[in-house]
């Protein structure tokens, strides 16, 4: 997700920003930061965000809102999203979407914190299947 291999574990890599006018959001954003919003080949409504930065600052997602109030996600690095999903079960967390493989980029998983809050985990792995 992210360009760099280089993240040190548990520094935020990947972002997703839903919206319910995907179009309105893009200007929005691109407007108010000078992004640059493009959709990903085949991503359907899921468009990369360039936020211009350097190699070590996150890009994101924008994406369709799957349901009302869905947040800002957050997506952090790990070494092995399957460990670190153990640890989270552990200390009282939930995982809502076990790990995912994103081809030739790596595998990601979806949580939630002993609060309610979501977050992503991200492990980079350019084999991933």
């Amino acid at each position: 997700m992210s360009k760099s291999d280089k993240k040190q574990a548990a520094s935020i890599v990947w972002f997703e920003i839903p919206a319910d006018d995907p179009e309105r959001a893009k200007a929005f954003y691109g407007n108010l930061f000078g992004w640059n919003i493009n959709p990903f080949p085949g991503g359907g409504d899921y468009s990369h965000i360039d936020t211009g930065g350097a190699d070590d600052t996150p890009d994101g997602a924008l994406k369709k809102r799957n349901r009302p109030q869905e947040p800002i996600t957050n997506y952090v690095s790990v070494d092995s999203v399957a460990e670190f999903s153990k640890k989270i079960e552990k200390l009282g967390g939930k995982i809502c979407m076990s790990k995912t493989a994103v081809p030739q980029m790596g595998y990601f998983a979806v949580c939630q914190d002993t609060e309610g809050n979501s977050f992503g985990l991200w492990e980079s792995d350019a084999n991933a299947k």
